[in-house]
């Protein structure tokens, strides 16, 4: 089990803002380009990120997620475009830069020899005000391994010593590429935890994810990226509120009820019956309005279940739009 209670002293705690929009931009995308060979991987792409905001980054593989972070931590340079992160440009200062962005990729790697240990001195010499290594590694759960070697350790010891080296140099910026890939579910759950501890410090926290429950939990608003483009940029809220699909209610009469009585409201797009239960399709707040016209009828609704949109539906039905768009643009091959 993660132990974040050392690490949350160090960090600090603030106020949560629920509103990024309320926020100063710390950072902005406008119009970045990569192109590599004939592949195009990121197209046109353009955001701003506020401070102290956990701004998710979501799309299919092979979508330019990776490439787009890569450029804004200065990895990777943009053929054209232009990048600011405090006013600064990733190319031409890209010292200033380091000492500011922690940076976690997917496919990160270490000498295999290298003591886990040596790993977090060494990334620490490189920042004026590091964290405490020895608090951060068992905040991650794997101080117990801060004397192995890098070859010897499982999968997600190597993601949570990657998580480490991105979090030592204390920045203000965190960009987390795929960071709980490998982690059991607890050990998930309780690195959003540690996450949500260092926004709340002021952290500004870029989150590349395929996981849409953790997009859910933890991000303020997320851009879907597909064919190297923002398809949609929201909160996860309202992305699954608008495009998550319809709300599905199911119950079980205590009388049998007129189709006509539910298919007459507002909202309604479908009533099935199965076996006992009724099932009810429909948009915005249909469960209530479907409530009360039973009850003015007399009727009683019982096991009562209700299944919203949700990010994932979202996720799901524009990606496949917009490959039906790109097919379109590409024509028959």
């Amino acid at each position: 089990m993660l132990n974040t209670e050392n690490l949350a002293k160090k960090l600090g705690k603030s106020n949560r803002i629920n509103e990024p929009t309320n926020r100063k931009s710390i950072i902005t995308v406008d119009n970045i380009h990569k192109q590599y060979g004939a592949t195009i991987a990121v197209d046109n792409v353009s955001f701003s990120i506020a401070e102290g905001e956990i701004f998710g980054i979501i799309g299919p593989n092979g979508a330019g997620k990776t490439t787009t972070v890569e450029c804004i931590s200065g990895l990777r340079v943009p053929d054209s475009g232009s990048i600011t992160v405090y006013g600064l440009n990733p190319r031409e200062n890209h010292e200033e830069i380091r000492k500011i962005v922690g940076v976690q990729l997917q496919e990160s790697s270490l000498p295999p020899r290298i003591k886990v240990w040596e790993a977090l001195n060494l990334f620490a010499s490189f920042y004026p005000d590091p964290l405490n290594a020895h608090d951060l590694l068992e905040s991650l759960g794997i101080d117990k391994k801060r004397n192995a070697r890098f070859k010897q350790l499982s999968g997600g010891q190597k993601q949570r010593l990657s998580i480490a080296l991105a979090l030592i140099g204390n920045p203000k910026i965190a960009i987390l590429d795929e960071l709980t890939t490998g982690l059991d579910p607890e050990a998930r759950r309780e690195t959003w935890t540690l996450i949500e501890r260092i926004r709340n410090r002021g952290v500004t926290v870029i989150l590349v994810t395929h996981y849409m429950d953790e997009a859910e939990r933890l991000c303020d608003r997320v851009a879907l990226i597909n064919h190297g483009r923002v398809i949609a940029l929201d909160t996860p809220v309202a992305l699954a509120a608008k495009e998550g699909g319809e709300v599905h209610m199911q119950f079980v009469p205590s009388t049998p009820v007129d189709d006509k009585v539910l298919t007459a409201l507002s909202g309604v797009v479908s009533v099935e019956h199965r076996g006992n239960r009724i099932v009810v399709a429909g948009s915005g707040d249909v469960t209530t309005r479907v409530l009360y016209a039973l009850s003015k009828v007399g009727v009683q609704a019982s096991d009562v279940q209700v299944k919203s949109g949700n990010l994932e539906d979202a996720f799901v039905k524009l990606t496949q739009a917009n490959d039906k768009i790109i097919k379109r643009e590409v024509g028959p091959q």
